[in-house]
Order: C-alpha cells, then sequence, then structure tokens
C-alpha cells in the first residue's frame, strides 16, 4: 500500500510538472505583455458556462465588465500619459530645432559672406537638407541658407521633388532661401501667370519684388517672351523715363523662372478701394494719363504691345506721391511676334479682340481710356459679366460698330447676325443693353467737354482713327494743367 501511495504521489507530481510547462509564461506569451494575458485570463469563459444557471451567467458578466473596464482604464491612463510625454517631447525637440537654427543663424551672419559652396556644406551641413547638398554646388556664392525656415520636405517620386503645389506653382515657406541669395517675406499677389513675393536680398541689403513663374511649358514659354521684352525696355529705356518697370535679374530656381524686380508701393485699384471707389479728382487723374501715355508712346515707338493694362498694373513708386510705374509684361508682345489672339483682362479689352481682329498697339489706347474713366468714376466704365456683355456695355453707349470693322472680323457670329444686326443679351440680373441708350456723360458722371472728347478718341471702334499717344500727350485736356 505504502509502495503504491508513493508511486500514485510520484505520478501526481509528474503530472502536476508536466501541465505546469504546458502554461503559458507570465512574462510573455506570443509577444503580449504580463498585463494584456491577465486581462485575457480574466475574460476567457470556460466551457461550463453553458451549463451555470441564469444568474450565476449575470453575475460572470458583471464580474467580467468590472475587469474590463478596469483594464481599459488602466489602458488609457497609460496611453495619455504616453501622448502627454510624445507631444513634451516633441516640443522640447522643436525648442531645441530653433535653438541649434539661431545658433546657426548667428554663426552664419558673422562670417564675411558671400560663402563658397563647399565652405557652407562643411560648417553648416546639419541645417541643409539632403536635396540642397547637392544643390548648393551649382551656385558660385552662398548668401543665405534659411535656417529657420520649415523647408518643403523633398519626394523624388513626386512632380519636381514635391516643390510644386497641385497648380504647378512653387511652394513658397517664409523665411527659406531662393537661389542662396533671396529671403522669402510675403506673397505679394497671385495670378494665372505665378506668384509674386517679397523677398530680401542678401547680397544688396534691399527688398525687392519677385515674380516665380508656374512651372508649365506655356507659361515658361511666355515668360521667356516677357524677359525678352524687359531686356529691351531696359535697354532702350537707361533713365527710366517710359515709367516702365526695370528688370533687375532673372534666373531659373527649382524648374521656375524668376524675376527681380524693385519693390515698389500700392497700385492704382488699391488706391481706388481706399478711397471706397469714390474717385480721384481731375488734376490726379490727369498726371497719371500723362505718365501712361508717356509709356505708351515709348512702348509704340518700340513696337511693344501691353497687352493687359489696368489700374492694377500701374503701380506708385512710393506712398503719397503721384509718380507711377508700368508692370505686369507677361502678356506684352513685339508687333512684329504676336503670341496670342485673345488677351487683355475683360472690363479693358479692345472691340477688335473680342471681334477676332489683328491686333496693333491701338488696343492699349483703348484700355488706357477704360482706365482714366474708372480713376475718375471710381467704376469700370464697361463691366461687362461675360464677353457677350461686355461687348453689349460698348455698344450701349456707342451704338453699333461701323460695317468695315464687322467685316473684317473673324468672330462676328458671336455678336451678331448674317444681317450684322446686334444679338440681344440678358445679363444674370435680367437687364438688357440695348444700342445708343446711354450717353458716355451720364456714365462717367462729368460733364467735362475736354474730358469727354479725350475718352471719345481713346475708344473709337476703328483702330486706325484711334488717338495715337504721341498725339494725345498734346490733347487740350492734357495740355491743360
Amino acid at each position: 500500500m505504502k509502495k503504491q501511495s508513493i508511486t500514485s504521489r510520484l505520478k501526481e507530481k509528474t503530472q502536476n510538472t508536466h501541465n505546469r510547462t504546458k502554461r503559458p509564461s507570465l512574462i510573455k506569451r506570443n509577444n503580449t505583455s504580463l498585463l494584456s494575458y491577465k486581462i485575457q485570463e480574466a475574460l476567457t469563459i470556460p466551457k461550463e458556462t453553458s451549463k451555470v444557471s441564469i444568474s450565476q451567467q449575470v453575475g460572470s458578466s458583471s464580474l467580467s465588465n468590472t475587469l474590463n473596464n478596469s483594464s481599459s482604464f488602466k489602458l488609457n491612463g497609460s496611453l495619455n500619459r504616453s501622448k502627454a510625454s510624445l507631444k513634451d517631447f516633441q516640443v522640447k525637440r522643436q525648442h531645441s530645432l530653433n535653438s541649434f537654427s539661431e545658433d546657426m543663424d548667428a554663426v552664419f551672419n558673422s562670417l564675411p559672406l558671400p560663402l563658397k559652396p563647399h565652405q557652407a556644406l562643411k560648417r553648416f551641413h546639419a541645417g541643409i537638407s539632403s536635396y540642397e547638398q547637392g544643390e548648393i554646388l551649382d551656385y558660385q556664392e552662398i548668401y543665405f541658407l534659411g535656417f529657420k525656415a520649415k523647408k518643403n520636405k523633398t519626394e523624388p517620386s513626386k512632380v519636381n521633388f514635391g516643390f510644386d503645389d497641385e497648380r504647378s506653382d512653387y511652394k513658397l515657406v517664409a523665411g527659406d532661401h531662393i537661389a542662396y541669395r533671396y529671403e522669402v517675406q510675403k506673397m505679394l499677389g497671385k495670378g494665372s501667370f505665378g506668384q509674386v513675393v517679397r523677398c530680401y536680398d542678401h547680397k544688396n541689403k534691399e527688398c525687392i519684388a519677385m515674380k516665380i513663374i508656374r512651372n508649365q511649358k506655356r507659361f515658361q514659354r511666355q515668360g521667356k517672351v516677357e524677359i525678352k521684352v524687359l531686356r529691351h525696355i531696359l535697354k532702350h529705356d537707361p533713365d527710366e523715363s517710359s515709367n516702365c518697370v526695370h528688370i533687375q535679374k532673372c534666373f531659373m530656381f527649382r524648374n521656375h523662372i524668376c524675376l527681380v524686380f524693385e519693390l515698389l508701393s500700392v497700385n492704382l485699384y488699391e488706391l481706388l478701394k481706399s478711397s471706397k471707389f469714390k474717385g480721384f479728382s481731375l488734376s490726379l487723374v490727369r498726371r497719371f494719363a500723362v505718365q501712361l501715355l508717356e509709356t505708351l508712346s515709348f512702348l509704340e515707338r518700340n513696337h511693344i504691345i501691353h497687352c493687359d493694362l489696368k489700374p492694377e498694373n500701374v503701380l506708385l513708386r512710393s506712398p503719397n506721391k503721384s509718380r507711377i510705374t508700368v508692370i505686369d509684361f507677361g502678356s506684352s508682345c513685339f508687333e512684329t511676334d504676336r503670341v496670342y489672339t485673345y488677351i487683355q483682362s475683360r472690363f479693358y479689352r479692345a472691340p477688335e479682340i473680342m471681334l477676332g481682329i489683328p491686333y496693333t498697339c491701338s488696343i492699349d489706347i483703348w484700355s488706357l481710356g477704360c482706365c482714366v474713366a474708372e480713376l475718375h468714376s471710381g467704376r469700370p466704365l464697361f463691366a461687362g459679366e461675360n464677353e457677350k456683355e461686355q461687348l453689349a456695355c460698348i455698344i450701349e453707349i456707342k451704338g453699333s460698330p461701323p460695317a468695315s470693322l464687322l467685316k473684317a472680323a473673324t468672330r462676328k457670329k458671336l455678336f451678331f447676325d448674317e444681317e450684322d444686326n446686334y444679338l440681344e443679351v440678358v445679363n444674370t440680373k435680367g437687364r438688357r443693353r440695348i444700342p445708343n441708350s446711354r450717353s458716355l456723360e451720364e456714365k462717367l458722371g462729368s460733364s467735362d467737354p475736354k474730358l469727354l472728347d479725350f475718352l471719345r478718341r481713346c475708344l473709337e471702334w476703328d483702330p486706325s482713327t484711334r488717338i495715337k499717344p504721341q498725339e494725345a500727350l498734346m490733347h487740350p485736356w492734357i495740355t491743360e494743367c
């Protein structure tokens, strides 16, 4: 009996040992932590559950919910503490990076500039991105590196390494460099061509305006024409008497054409806006008109068509002074090399453009007439909702165009029937423009006979009879001052 007892005990002991070896480890079970294992173990429902009473099941469920809530609380608390710690770490890391950037910036600015690319790489390797470490070697002089900027992350898989947005505009970052010389400060404007940004030139120690053209072939093609026109102006206007903007520099940066200009003041549209569109006095409008005519006279002599003269493209050279500069030659061309057939902003568009007639420098005189009227009245003279209503606005004041003009029009069918009768247009407000139903005097809000005659000469239907810039400078309304 004793032998059996000992044998059975040994057997039992062996069995228990075998069971213990089968039990999962509390330290690690299939990469599950101790806490996770305990929760799983507590929530495991034994097979016998189906045989117990309903009351026992309810009790078991309550226990399970309690354990579950307790475990969730512990896990959530742990997760929140982790999030807080991560946020703390990120703040401290950003602070360290800022301090590091400021230190590098201070060291960089203490050195005699410009640096050579290899010098910049050797001393400031940690503050230069991997893309810039290759790019910088293409530049002879380094004036600025933009350590403090949150630079764009380069992605080789994306178009232009991720430097462009969905419109192919360059992604501007305040405080970053352009061409290791210019510091991006503030966006000044955006158009179909691209962007204009205010930058600080670390070489010449001055603020400039930079035009950055979109990274698309058609805009780059027009950009090259603009540079050609601007260089011609620079060469033939050494004393800046033409009132045309002068280009200082142009270059390619990350597949974008960049043009550098002097930084000017507000444009005439913004000036009108600041006066709540009440318009300017005739004496001030005349001073603007004289300068614009000098510009158009210079352009005509050089066979250049601006193609987009409007208040937004006429800037004051300095605040509180009436001297102006004409900007934005992005649509410009030489008379002998016209690039586009459809040009000019709608309110200032000459009728020959809408009708599809070959154009000359006379389209700029039409735009000038529209600008003069708007600067005095405060409102656009012809403000159509679309192209058809734009021509309707002109016909409302001037009547139908002469038959000789319509005969040369390739787009006549859009506006007139086969017998040259004007096709009536109704705008979104239900308004119909009746030919010759309003006077220029009424629309302008002025009865000055000399001004009215000047505008009528600028707004002739026929481009060949429209007043020329040099002739306009001798008009009684201009010479009155």
